[in-house]
């Protein structure tokens, strides 16, 4: 037990596409096939309990991010603020379950699926399963992923193309400001001063700053991926 909290990276090494990962991630697909397949049951009588439910999971993933540092006095400003993008994402996705805010949706659901899904696929974890933190990490990350999905699919919020560049804009506006945090912290939230110490797709964009705009473009396109892939599924839905 002391070591499922502990904070020896060597304990629980993580690796990227271990088996525990890519459990981890098919475990997120089913998650997903069975919200949609079941759909119909939860508008009906299971609204409010998954809406809790994805509430409390967001709010796990946080606290218990924020008191394993502090109990461990790793706290750090230039670490643990909520400025990386899974952490807006987790409190605009926070936000829009408890407000049901369709403004809150249009920028929580681009940044939150880009971001979240990047994220997991090649998450900058140092520890693997079955540590505490693996556990946290993906709990929070599937509970934002899953959480825009139930806007879509339960709420029935549709995402428009004004959303896409609404979202994309509030995006680089985030930017600016965490940018002008990391200059006062000396920090690196969302990678803008230099890129991940793990692997990442991040590395084959060039060097500093030029990543940056790589990056930028990247996010357009995964919003415009994204946005595609909701116009195909609703055109489908009209002609069934």
């Amino acid at each position: 037990m002391d070591t499922f909290f502990s904070f020896r990276y060597e304990d629980y090494p993580f690796q990227l596409f271990s088996i525990s990962h890519l459990v981890v991630l098919i475990i997120t697909l089913v998650l997903l096939v069975l919200l949609y397949s079941f759909k119909n049951r939860i508008k009906k009588d299971y609204r409010k309990p998954m809406n809790y439910l994805l509430i409390g999971s967001l709010f796990f993933g946080e606290v218990g991010f924020h008191v394993w540092y502090l109990a461990h006095g790793k706290w750090d400003p230039t670490i643990n603020l909520p400025f990386q993008l899974c952490s807006i994402s987790l409190y605009l996705c926070t936000i829009m379950l408890i407000t049901k805010s369709y403004r809150i949706f249009e920028v929580a659901f681009f940044v939150s699926m880009s971001g979240a899904l990047i994220a997991m696929i090649t998450p900058e974890l140092f520890f693997g399963f079955p540590h505490f933190r693996f556990y946290q990490f993906f709990i929070a990350h599937i509970a934002i992923v899953i959480s825009c999905f139930y806007m879509v699919w339960i709420e029935e919020y549709i995402p428009t193309f004004s959303s896409l560049i609404k979202s994309f804009i509030t995006l680089n506006i985030i930017a600016v400001f965490v940018y002008i945090i990391n200059k006062l912290l000396g920090s690196n939230y969302m990678f803008l001063t230099q890129k991940p110490q793990n692997a990442s797709p991040i590395d084959y964009l060039g060097p500093y700053p030029w990543y940056i705009l790589s990056l930028e473009l990247i996010a357009f396109v995964l919003f415009s991926v994204i946005y595609g892939i909701i116009v195909i599924l609703r055109k489908s839905k009209q002609e069934e």
